[in-house]
């Protein structure tokens, strides 16, 4: 048996894994602190009323002879589909139901689009940046190109005319650095993918925390994406459905490459390889973009806003530099006294029982840098907050 070796160029994988040891032995050294956990993108805020109630209400349907769901559409329910399409239509992007293909999350979506690519495609990804990019590329044996971004650019790399790519990854507002692009930067992307005859596959996981009109909640928004863009979007974020699992992927219609129309390759694959999201999680997620879902919605996405306000607001005071808070859950700040990522996190640990995610484990431009999550508990997030502002203060 020959086995993917491509596998054991796998590092960035292994940052949360590094983290829970280093976590994990501490506490068992100090067993009187409490930790207070800043690090991972994972929600703490229940299910949307609604959404439980439309779950409980499919539920009891599948109990029955005439509500009896086997096998659905791979390709996602219409009552769903036509439920995003309003959701968009609400911002002014209009999408074909036959565009939206429903899937069991962002992630898996981000990775099995690559089966649609050859693996002599380059590849172009933002440093820093999700690990998940460069780990579906590196199992496949694709060529990585880095987007290098800096404080200087903040964090927002824009296309270099030298460089040529086939695929490229935009995420905005950005995970890790809680960047955001304007419409006119994501212009230039369009740009550059259609100049280069690139497809562009834009991440909006994050697109519910955007506030500030300037900044595109979709890629759909710009001209000319239709033509070279993919969104792939998902409910862990807007609704809190990190352990239901539910998402969904935008294909044009007008997307084609040498003669295929990406849209209908896309549809055979799904149809070929995945059997769908069960119906009773469709229901719930379709509850979502009901009135009374977007209004319980928006309560817990204010929840994190706040949040984040609380991290941004103790910096503000130490003078630290950050960019995200405001159209993110994410804060991404430089480590102060001049400290390394891991060196910043064994500090911030020991100091103020608190954990978050040191930015080289995104890439070599991350390094000095440290990424704070507005995910966690409201009280628990002061306490940190106080916590951080006291100890940076003192250094």
């Amino acid at each position: 048996m020959k086995m993917n070796k491509h596998y054991n160029e796998l590092k960035a994988s292994y940052l949360f894994v590094d983290i829970a040891h280093k976590v994990a032995a501490y506490q068992e050294a100090h067993p009187e602190k409490e930790i207070i956990r800043l690090g991972i993108g994972d929600v703490t805020q229940p299910l949307a009323k609604c959404v439980v109630k439309a779950m409980h209400d499919a539920a009891d349907e599948m109990g029955t002879k005439e509500g009896f769901h086997g096998y659905g559409p791979e390709q996602g329910y219409p009552f769903l589909k036509q439920a995003i399409q309003g959701y968009y239509a609400g911002r002014g992007t209009q999408l074909a139901e036959d565009e939206i293909f429903i899937s069991d999350g962002a992630k898996s979506d981000l990775a099995n689009v690559l089966g649609l690519f050859d693996v002599d495609n380059t590849v172009l990804v933002p440093d820093p940046v999700y690990p998940t990019y460069v780990d579906d590329n590196v199992t496949d044996g694709r060529k990585i190109i880095y987007s290098r971004t800096s404080q200087e650019n903040g964090f927002l790399g824009m296309p270099d005319e030298n460089v040529k790519a086939d695929i490229i990854y935009i995420c905005s507002p950005n995970n890790p650095t809680g960047a955001a692009y304007t419409r006119d930067q994501l212009k230039a992307w369009v740009d550059y993918a259609r100049k280069n005859d690139a497809i562009i596959l834009y991440d909006a996981a994050y697109e519910c925390f955007i506030s500030d009109k300037n900044l595109a909640r979709s890629i759909f928004e710009i001209e000319g994406a239709r033509e070279c863009a993919i969104e792939i979007c998902s409910f862990s974020k807007i609704a809190g459905f990190t352990g239901t699992r539910c998402g969904y992927t935008v294909v044009p219609k007008e997307l084609e490459r040498e003669g295929m129309n990406i849209n209908k390759l896309w549809l055979r694959r799904q149809t070929t390889k995945f059997n769908g999201v069960p119906y009773v999680v469709q229901r719930a997620a379709a509850a979502v973009f009901t009135e009374s879902g977007m209004a319980e919605i928006q309560q817990n996405l204010d929840y994190y806003r706040k949040n984040a306000k609380v991290i941004a607001d103790a910096l503000d005071e130490c003078g630290v530099w950050y960019c995200g808070g405001k159209n993110s859950p994410y804060i991404w700040l430089r480590c102060p006294g001049n400290m390394k990522s891991w060196e910043f996190f064994d500090w911030l640990l020991e100091n103020c029982g608190v954990v978050g995610t040191p930015g080289v484990g995104f890439g070599e431009c991350g390094e000095g840098y440290f990424r704070l999550t507005a995910f966690g508990d409201a009280e628990k997030t002061k306490m940190a907050a106080e916590r951080i502002k006291t100890a940076i203060k003192a250094l």
